[in-house]
C-alpha cells in the first residue's frame, strides 16, 4: 500500500570539501563544534531537514516561492505551518557509506562497516551480499607481516582477512581502495578520519582573540560518500478530492531540447559555507 502512495527514490552525496552539519557546541566538549552522529555507529549524518532546506532554498531562488511551497510545504515560520500542509517530497537523513582515512602507503583508504552497507542495500533496493568484516577491495595495497595482510592506520595495524571486488557498494561503480571493518571499530576510525580546524575571531583594532572567539570545528572529510532516501507523493488532497500529482519534480533544472532532466548538481550543505565548507555533488536516482 505504501508503495502506491509514494515513489521511492534516493540521493547520493560526495563531499568535495569538508562538510560540517551539527550543533554550535557540544556540552561535553566545550567549544568543539561537533557534527551530528548516528546513534549506533557514531558516524556522521546529515539530517533530512538540512537537505530539504538546501533544496527548498535553491528552488525558491530559481523558480520562486510558490514552486518551493508546492513541493516542500510552508516553512515553520509561515502562517500556514499549523495547517495540514504536508510536503510532496520527503527527505530522510543521509548516512555515511564510505569515509576516507589517511593510511601510509595508499595514501587514502575508504572505510565502511556492515551496518552502514545494510542501510545502503535497503535504500537502493539492492540485495548485495554484505562482505565479512576485515574484507578489503581487490585494488587495496596491503603489507605482508608474518603471513598476514595488514594496513597501518595512525592508531595501529588492521588485518585484512581477504580481498574481493567491492565496486557494487560504490554508488558510481568506481571502486576505491577500501576495507570493511567491524561495526564496533567504525566509531574510532571515523573520529580518526574527521577534518578538524581551530578558528578565532580577532578584535577589530588589534590582533588578539575577541572574548569567546576561539572555537574548534570538526567536519566530514573531502571524499566522503553518503546516501539518503527520498519519498515523492503520488497523490495530493483528501477524501473525494484526491488526485494524482501530474507535475514533475525537477530540482536541478528543467529538461531542454529533448534532453533528460538533470539529476546531478553541485550544492553547498551545512554551515561555514562562506569559508569553503559543505561543497558537495548530489546525484538523484529513480526520480
Amino acid at each position: 500500500m505504501l508503495s502506491n502512495i509514494y515513489k521511492q527514490a534516493y540521493g547520493t552525496i560526495e563531499t568535495l570539501s569538508p562538510l560540517h552539519v551539527g550543533a554550535t557546541a557540544g556540552e561535553e566538549a566545550g567549544n568543539l563544534n561537533l557534527v551530528f552522529r548516528d546513534q549506533f555507529t557514531q558516524t556522521g549524518v546529515i539530517p533530512g531537514s538540512s537537505i530539504r532546506g538546501r533544496f527548498r532554498a535553491d528552488m525558491r531562488q530559481v523558480y520562486g516561492e510558490a514552486e518551493a511551497k508546492y513541493w516542500y510545504g510552508d516553512g515553520a515560520g509561515s502562517e500556514q505551518h499549523n495547517l495540514n500542509n504536508e510536503s510532496i517530497v520527503k527527505f530522510e537523513h543521509a548516512s555515511v557509506v564510505w569515509i576516507p582515512v589517511f593510511c601510509p602507503g595508499q595514501p587514502i583508504v575508504w572505510v565502511s562497516c556492515s551496518y552502514l552497507l545494510k542501510r545502503y542495500n535497503r535504500i537502493t533496493g539492492k540485495k548485495l551480499a554484505i562482505p565479512d568484516r576485515y574484507t578489503g577491495s581487490s585494488n587495496l595495497r596491503t603489507r605482508e607481516s608474518q603471513g598476514r595482510k595488514t594496513l597501518f592506520f595512525n592508531l595501529g595495524f588492521l588485518t585484512v582477512n581477504k580481498q574481493q571486488d567491492l565496486k557494487e557498494f560504490f554508488p558510481d561503480g568506481n571502486q576505491q581502495p577500501s576495507v570493511i571493518v567491524d561495526d564496533a571499530d567504525m566509531a574510532m576510525i571515523h573520529d580518526m578520519a574527521l577534518y578538524r580546524q581551530s578558528r578565532v575571531r580577532l578584535k577589530a583594532t588589534e590582533k588578539v582573540v575577541d572574548g569567546g572567539g576561539f572555537f574548534n570545528t570538526e567536519a566530514l572529510p573531502e571524499g566522503t560518500i553518503l546516501i539518503f532516501p527520498i519519498a515523492i507523493k503520488q497523490y495530493q488532497g483528501a477524501d473525494e478530492a484526491v488526485k494524482p500529482i501530474e507535475k514533475k519534480w525537477e530540482p536541478f533544472g528543467k529538461s531542454q531540447n529533448d534532453k533528460p532532466t538533470p539529476t546531478e548538481a553541485e550544492m553547498y550543505l551545512g554551515g561555514l559555507e562562506s569559508i569553503g565548507f559543505g561543497h558537495c555533488v548530489i546525484n538523484l536516482k529513480n526520480i
